[in-house]
Order: C-alpha cells, then sequence, then structure tokens
C-alpha cells in the first residue's frame, strides 16, 4: 500500500496521505534525520554512509551540513559536488532533483506537497505532490522557499530570502517574493582575477 501510494504521489495524482503505513515511514526517516544531526562535522564518514543510505542517489563531494530534515529522503537525488548549509527543509513527497555544484545557503527550503484547500478534505488528508529541479551550478542563497512543480535554470541565482513559485530560466539573478528574474549574469559579473588573493585550490 505505501509503495502504491508514494508512486501516486510522485505522479502528481490526489490521494488520501494519511496512512498509517506512511506515518511509520515518516517516523524512521525522522530518526535517521536525528542520527544525522546529532553526529559531529568531523564525522564525515558515518554523515556519508547515513546521507548514502537515506537519499535516492547521492554523487560525490556532497556535503550536508546539520541540522537538516526530509520527509522521505528517497525522493531526494543530489548531484556532485553539492553543498548544502545548515537548516535545509525538504518536503519530499515527490522528486527533488540537484543538480551537480549547486551551492545551496541555510535555511532553504523545498516543498512538493499540495494539500487540499477545502478544509474538511484537507483534514482527512487529501494531497498530491509535483516535482522541483534545481540543475547544475545553481546558486540557492539563504532563506528562500522553493514551492511545488518548480524548475530552476542551470547557472541561476537566487537571492536571500526569495519564494520560488515559477519556474526561473538559466543564467540570470532572480529575487523577491514572488521571485522574478532581475537581470541576466554576464561576462560583466566576472570578477578581475588580478584582484583575487591566494590561489585556487581546484
Amino acid at each position: 500500500m505505501i509503495d502504491e501510494l508514494m508512486q501516486r504521489l510522485r505522479d502528481g495524482e490526489w490521494v488520501y496521505g494519511i496512512h498509517p503505513e506512511a506515518s511509520e515511514r515518516l517516523l524512521e526517516i525522522a530518526d535517521k534525520c536525528h542520527e544525522l544531526n546529532a553526529l559531529r562535522p568531523s564525522q564525515m564518514e558515518e554523515r556519508e554512509q547515513l546521507l548514502r543510505g537515506l537519499f535516492g542517489a547521492m554523487g560525490c563531494g556532497v556535503t550536508v551540513h546539520s541540522p537538516f530534515r526530509c520527509d522521505f529522503g528517497s525522493n531526494i537525488y543530489i548531484g556532485d559536488n553539492v553543498t548544502v548549509n545548515f537548516g535545509m527543509t525538504v518536503l519530499d513527497e515527490a522528486e527533488v532533483r540537484i543538480g551537480n555544484r549547486v551551492f545551496i545557503g541555510p535555511n532553504v527550503s523545498i516543498f512538493t506537497v499540495i494539500h487540499a484547500l477545502d478544509p474538511a478534505q484537507r483534514v482527512a488528508g487529501v494531497m498530491r505532490a509535483e516535482p522541483v529541479t534545481i540543475a547544475d551550478d545553481v546558486w540557492v542563497c539563504g532563506d528562500v522557499k522553493i514551492l511545488p512543480g518548480v524548475t530552476i535554470g542551470s547557472c541561476a541565482v537566487i537571492g536571500a530570502g526569495s519564494v520560488v513559485a515559477h519556474d526561473v530560466p538559466p543564467m540570470v539573478l532572480a529575487a523577491g517574493n514572488p521571485c522574478r528574474v532581475i537581470r541576466p549574469i554576464t561576462p560583466g559579473d566576472i570578477v578581475d582575477a588580478d584582484s583575487i588573493f591566494g590561489e585556487s585550490v581546484k
């Protein structure tokens, strides 16, 4: 029952989401998140092992700072060389796909679940979900909220405190509530190499 329920949620169908098996799985994942958040930052191997068991897939070079919280975990897919700052929340009733080399600032929330607007149906657990996609090389600044069904295009930057309710095209700076495109990112945004202290370690 739970596997069919989860599949129907991933397919965007309306379901009765309050179910004993779903509640049991949510509690199991909450315990895993608690276990992750109790580990010291220096316990990198233990943290990576726990995350690989939690997520649907995770690439190499991924850092997830605590605290971190998700609903199911198995619907989260993360690429290579991703940095997730502290305080991230992911309600992953549908798939959440995060590309390569993505920076996610502190206190970012990603939501996929949509509850019924009618209060009686909402209390009864009627819900559906829509996926979220964050493409390669995106920077999501702190305190951003990403709503169900959103795709953020490659190389985009989402300004701090934004509420992203609609798709964001590639290679733009977008910000606000609701989030909107401010301007394209251009070669003029490249920092003059002669003004940078030190040397790159990459």
